[in-house]
């Protein structure tokens, strides 16, 4: 037996030996106590790791055990995922594919329901004509807002990681939005032709992308389609009921069902 390590992740102390830090060389745990990356100390010496402690608990387990046990109502499994995402350690990082498999396949009847709204709003900026000359312009622009529940918090997780935001030049996953398991809402606009792109950072104007494909949603009807793609490959139909299959499209409350 090794001697006993403390470590402080994200303020939270434990305790265990070098050899279950080091059970798996390849992983970001195993680099760092074998000495390939330098580790930080907190003011009582111990090893400190800038990561959630709460969820560090399942990942020294794992290391403990090789197995990923997790509480029957955890609810947790976004953070949980990128956690060992962090820490690179393969069998956890199959363990966990292997757990959402498994959590899929207990979710039985599900639904699926999308209020969408739309509004116009006009957008002023100015645009640089030559090095010292600028004129101000406004155009209308398209806003959309989408609030989906789900009664199956896998499937809101499935569709976060498709769709993207795209803001200050960078595509970032909506997954980061989730904040509620159950309930997701989306707010984005239409590009504008000639609004610079700066201009859309400088008034906090999100436009809304689906991945892969690099397609850009500006309108509901595209937003609907690729939803519904996205929605049946996991199983949901639409509700015959609400709205009816003629009026889908054009339709602002859409309901999907899902039956296993």
């Amino acid at each position: 037996m090794s001697e006993p390590i403390t470590l402080n992740v994200g303020g939270k102390l434990y305790t265990t030996s070098l050899s279950t830090l080091t059970s798996f060389p390849d992983s970001m745990l195993g680099a760092m106590f074998s000495g390939k990356i330098p580790t930080k100390k907190d003011s009582q010496g111990n090893c400190f790791i800038d990561r959630d402690g709460k969820i560090f608990r399942y990942i020294l387990n794992f290391l403990r055990t090789s197995h990923l046990d997790l509480p029957e109502d955890f609810q947790e499994m976004g953070l949980l995922r990128r956690e060992v995402d962090f820490y690179q350690i393969q069998p956890l990082i199959e363990a966990l594919q292997e757990k959402e498999v498994e959590l899929s396949k207990a979710e039985k009847n599900a639904m699926l329901n999308i209020s969408l709204d739309q509004k116009t709003q006009t957008v002023h900026f100015t645009v640089r004509e030559a090095p010292q000359i600028y004129s101000l312009s406004s155009s209308n622009m398209e806003v959309f807002s989408a609030h989906i529940f789900s009664t199956s918090c896998l499937f809101l997780k499935l569709l976060g990681s498709k769709l993207y935001y795209c803001f200050n030049g960078n595509l970032s996953s909506i997954s980061s939005y989730l904040q509620d398991p159950n309930h997701l809402t989306l707010d984005w606009v239409a590009s504008v032709e000639g609004l610079p792109e700066e201009e859309y950072t400088k008034q906090n104007l999100k436009r809304l992308w689906v991945v892969p494909g690099n397609k850009q949603i500006n309108s509901f009807q595209v937003f609907v389609e690729e939803v519904l793609k996205i929605a049946m490959s996991d199983g949901f139909c639409i509700d015959s009921s609400h709205p009816h299959t003629s009026d889908f499209m054009n339709n602002k409350i859409i309901r999907l069902i899902r039956y296993k």
